[in-house]
This record gives structure tokens, sequence and C-alpha cells, in this order.
């Protein structure tokens, strides 16, 4: 069951006058009810979308979405939101669909049925594989895996599960003329022929292809397909702030958030960047842009700012500064707590003037809004909501940074495409009332140190 200090349904009229960790605390718990309540009935898998309001039947689960809910479930086990061992039955069962669904060479699709596992087509030909949204469920298993680490038979049998998934998962198959392919489906093969090249989110897929026990990729795959891209440099400075990878202006700030609900950027770097500092200066460029405000949009400015992937008043757009259509997206600077705390705190604080019947519900605040046309979502988004959750306790005990990073696979990984970690930026690790929901796992894990 759900513990009773998890249950906000309403926020309170004097919100605003609570302080910091109170409010991180009614944000972060409200939210993990997306995963928790609102999770398909059958599997307990993330629906990839819900409604403000009502529970229309609804199957469709989102693999990477599931990823991060998994993420959200550990965080409120480890703050006493959730009884340890209800989660643990609540991710077996997540298993026992997962198991059971059809795979691709190991890898799982975009979208499946949460109550039977079928494959639920993304696009025409992306009716397969999507290794990307397979390695953001991977993420979430892998911290499970690292957090759950008591001798119980119960929880052994969890990490025997996910070990065997992980050994599944054929990234060299994947591997293709020097580059990592993103699909394959069994009906329409390389159709949709889509080498992941370029900075974006899904440096967490080479982290992992690299590190598979058996099914490793070369290196050169990341070194001369995705950071060989004309996308993966950048090097400009953008009013006043030199941006080292990625697009003009950063791209959508899900580029930041992603692949670093687990990877850790604190003193990581490779060949072509310090993460930490990558990550920084996009946030801080998509702040300085709302700020600035070139286009006038109502609302904007340094309490309301953050540009990612959303709905929007017509369609689900990859919000950034270069395509900057006046909405929204809570999820943007929520998710960047730990590289701009003061920014993400004061939009934190900004957004709860907004009307509170419209910006906030039972799953926390809505996936976006847009103040030029009075328009907010009566949704929510598993991808939005759950790096709410992860990136908000990084910043605040930085938890599953350490359990991942921990993870045998990802060191090797990191250590294959030739990342250091060096003078690693310590997280606080809160030693007043977070230390009552302190768990040996948290404990084991404030103690790891960088190689």
């Amino acid at each position: 069951m759900i513990l009773a200090s998890c249950r906000t349904p309403d926020l309170p009229n004097d919100a605003l006058e609570f302080a910091d960790d109170v409010l991180l605390d009614i944000v972060q718990r409200q939210t993990i009810r997306y995963f928790w309540e609102g999770a398909h009935p059958v599997s307990g898998l993330a629906r990839d979308r819900q409604k403000t309001a009502g529970d229309a039947p609804n199957d469709l689960v989102a693999i990477g979405g599931s990823g991060f809910g998994i993420m959200a479930i550990i965080v409120a086990v480890e703050r006493g939101w959730v009884d340890r061992a209800e989660a643990l039955h609540r991710l077996h069962r997540m298993l026992d669909l997962l198991e059971g669904s059809p795979r691709y060479h190991g890898m799982l699709p975009h979208f499946i049925n949460g109550s039977t596992g079928d494959t639920i087509p993304f696009r025409r030909k992306d009716d397969g594989a999507d290794i990307v949204e397979t390695a953001f469920l991977f993420q979430g298993l892998i911290c499970a895996r690292e957090y759950l680490d008591q001798t119980a038979s119960e929880e052994q049998r969890f990490r025997a599960r996910v070990n065997t998934l992980l050994a599944q998962a054929e990234w060299d198959w994947f591997a293709r003329k020097g580059k990592l392919y993103w699909h394959w489906s069994p009906r329409h093969g390389w159709a949709m022929n889509n080498p992941i090249e370029g900075w974006n989110e899904c440096l967490l897929a080479f982290v992992l292809a690299a590190g598979s026990q058996h099914h490793a990729i070369d290196p050169d795959c990341y070194h001369d397909g995705f950071a060989r891209a004309p996308t993966f440099e950048n090097g400009r400075n953008y009013n006043g702030i030199v941006l080292p990878l990625g697009p003009n202006f950063g791209g959508p700030l899900f580029f930041a958030h992603y692949s670093f609900c687990g990877l850790d950027p604190n003193g990581l770097s490779d060949r072509y960047a310090d993460y930490w500092q990558q990550n920084t200066c996009h946030a801080l460029i998509n702040h300085q842009h709302c700020v600035l405000n070139p286009h006038g949009h109502k609302g904007y400015g340094a309490d309301c700012w953050g540009l990612t992937a959303s709905h929007g008043p017509t369609a689900y757009i990859a919000h950034a500064p270069d395509r900057d259509v006046g909405v929204i997206t809570p999820s943007a600077a929520l998710s960047s707590f730990p590289y701009v705390p003061d920014q993400a705190m004061a939009a934190l604080r900004g957004f709860l003037t907004k009307p509170r019947d419209r910006i906030w519900g039972r799953f926390g605040f809505v996936d976006a809004f847009c103040e030029n046309r009075n328009w907010y979502a009566r949704t929510y988004l598993a991808i939005n909501q759950g790096p709410i959750v992860a990136m908000i306790e990084n910043h605040r005990t930085g938890l599953l940074w350490k359990l991942f990073m921990g993870a045998h696979e990802v060191r090797l990984g990191l250590a294959r495409l030739g990342f250091t970690r060096t003078g690693a930026k310590q997280q606080k690790d809160h030693l007043g009332a977070d230390t009552v929901h302190a768990s040996p796992s948290r404990r084991k894990a404030a103690g790891f140190v960088a190689t």
C-alpha cells in the first residue's frame, strides 16, 4: 500500500510560505503518485499519459516512462512514503509482464499493452525494438537492483530477474556500419534507418551497450558514430554562455535529464566535454532565453521558464529556444534542480502563483501551459513526471546517481568509452530530517567513491 504520508491531494493555500525542502517534499510526493496510484492496474507499469481528472480505460504503457517510474518508486521507499515490501511486490509484477512481452533481440518497443504485453506500434514502421526506450527502462531497473540489496529471497530473486533481462539485450546486433541504430522491426527490418548520432538524450544507450557483458559494442560506435555528427560538438556562445555540445541553444532540456537521471555528470568527462559543464550551460541558456523572452511570450521570466518536449495547445512539440511557441513545461525547470538550483526553485515558486486548480492536480504539476492562449494541459506524461522526482532527489541526496554509478556495467561502459570521473562535486546528504528514512542502501551508497 501507499503510506498515508504520500497522500497530499490538495496543495495548501499557504504553500508559498513553506521552506524550500518542504515544497520539494510536496512536489516529489505528489508526482510519485503518477507511478504508484496511476500505474497500470494489471502490470504496475507506467501509463504513457494520464488525464488530470478521471481514469478512462488506458492500456498504453511507456517503456522509457516505466524506467523513470521505477526510479520514482525507489525514491518513495527511501523517503518512507511507500513500503519496501509493497514496492518489491510491484516491481516483480512489472517484470512478470516484461518477461512475457515480445522482445526483439532482447530489446523492448516504445509502447506495450499494459495488460497483455503486446507491442503497440509507435509509428507504422516503428513496431519493434527501440533501444533508447529500453535503455531508460534498464536505467530504472539497475537502480532498483542496486537499491534492493538485502539477502531476503524476494530481493535476491528480483536482482536475478533484472540481470537476466540485461544479459539478453543484444546491443551489438544493433551496431551496423560503425553506428548504433535506434530501431529494428520484425516486419520492416531497418527501414526506420535511424542511427543514433549527434548530441541528444541517448548517451545512456552507449554506456549500457559498451558495458554489456556478452553483447558489448565497439567503442568506435560512440566515437565515430554518435560523436562524429555535425550536431555533436558546438562551442558557440549564446548570450555569454558557451555550450560545449549539441544543437544551437542546446535543444530541448530533456537532453540534460533523461540519461542523467542515473548517469552522474559530476566530474564526468571524456575527450569531448565536461558533462557537468555541458548540462549546466544548457540549463542556463534555456533559463536565460526565457528571461530575455525575445518573442514577448506572456508569463515568461526568471520565475517562469523551461522549454522541453511536451504537449501544447495544438500538438506535442520538442520545445527549445530555437523552437519557442510560448509553451512552458514545468519538468524542464524542475528536473534542472541539480544544475541551477536557485533558478529551479524560483520557477517552482513561480508556478505556484499560477491558477492553482489548472496547474496543479492529483499527480503534481500538469504537463505544460501557455499563458498566451490561457491554455493549461489536462494531461501528465510519464517521461516528464519521472525526471522531476529523480532529478530533485539527485539534487537533494544524489541517491539515484550513487546507485547507478555503482553498478558494474555502468562503470565498465564508461571506462570502455574513455570517460573519467575526477573531482566529483559532493552532493549534500541531509543529516537532519532525511536520516529518519535512511536505509542501509542509502548509507552504503553515501560511501561511493568515484573512479
